[in-house]
């Protein structure tokens, strides 16, 4: 099998790289593409060397599946090339999640949008992923009306620029700055560009990749999205109004025998999900379960996870894995 890594040497495209070896993906041609001033540079994928490519060497090795993580723009351009060419492409950006006909795919929950035909297939936001494989089981069950979100993300979202201008300001150091402001020792209330209507980018996508995910517009939901100078992973408080009334064991009990969730769920020991915890972790740790008692069939959850592993690379090689279990991809 011949895979391909679009955007091998940025942030998520080496842990892409890291991934694919810790689960023994079956790769046995590696092609990691990246701009032109890496192209000829190495990766170490399984102890060896590996040459970096141009995009289009990568396309014309006809690889069985290409992961993407480049950013929007690339994605645009050259996921279409590989797909007509027979290439599964499997994409992080934003550029094809809400395309009607493109599958937004979180493998637990809607793997089977993916057929026999698809090309392109999308991974959700990282905030998404994680939000959905908490409610998603429990949507299957109560039926979820309306979603309030506050998530509090690590700079490890905003790429390595955040992490150096966080790194430099711990230190007191001068550089180069990813944010209109100081992310040490501060919250920054703004993920992503603002939008006409005042909300976020990142706020949105919650919006609109959830109802697609779930297949269902009718969910309303709201949602804050704020920056935090943690690397970990990101954090979100969400509150859950059920169509029908809940109860709160048997909401712990589906939690616990979700694949891919982990239930850390005891106050009285001060155990709950946390970014340290999470971090270079897949799963996805749920706790602070409560009761709203402000409002009737409402629940508050604590969700954690790192948004670089499930919320992007682990969840793009396992819907690669998906589809070579599904006969999709030989």
């Amino acid at each position: 099998m011949k895979v391909a890594v679009v955007g091998a040497t940025g942030m998520v495209g080496r842990m892409m790289l890291k991934v694919l070896e810790e689960r023994q993906f079956p790769v046995d041609r590696l092609f990691p593409a990246a701009s032109e001033r890496s192209e000829g540079r190495e990766v170490i994928f399984r102890g060896k060397p590996v040459r970096i490519v141009s995009v289009m060497e990568a396309v014309e090795a006809v690889p069985d599946v290409a992961l993407f993580s480049a950013g929007a723009s690339v994605s645009k351009e050259w996921a279409p090339v590989f797909a007509e060419n027979g290439t599964v492409v499997i994409d992080n950006s934003s550029a094809w999640r809400m395309e009607k006909e493109i599958p937004l795919v979180v493998p637990e929950i809607n793997a089977a949008t993916i057929t026999a035909g698809t090309r392109i297939i999308a991974n959700p936001n990282c905030s998404t992923i994680q939000m959905l494989m908490a409610i998603a089981p429990l949507h299957r069950e109560y039926g979820i009306k309306r979603l309030v979100v506050s998530t509090y993300q690590a700079v490890t979202g905003t790429g390595v620029k955040a992490v150096t201008q966080l790194d430099n300001e711990r230190r007191g150091i001068s550089g180069e700055m990813a944010y209109p402001y100081p992310i040490d020792l501060n919250c920054l209330p703004q993920c992503d560009i603002f939008l006409d209507n005042g909300y976020t980018k990142e706020e949105m996508k919650l919006v609109n990749e959830t109802r697609k995910i779930l297949g269902n517009e009718d969910i309303r939901i709201t949602a804050t999205a704020v920056r935090v100078p943690v690397k970990g992973g990101h954090s979100e408080a969400v509150n859950i109004e059920f169509e029908r009334e809940f109860d709160l064991e048997r909401v712990r009990s589906i939690l616990a025998g979700t694949p891919g969730v982990i239930l850390c769920d005891n106050p009285s020991e001060r155990k709950y999900p946390m970014p340290i915890i999470a971090h270079d972790r897949d799963e996805v740790f749920v706790g602070r379960l409560r009761r709203d008692f402000s409002q009737e069939k409402t629940l508050n959850m604590w969700v954690v996870a790192d948004n670089i592993r499930k919320g992007a690379a682990t969840n793009a090689v396992q819907i690669a894995e998906y589809m070579i279990s599904s006969g999709l991809l030989r």
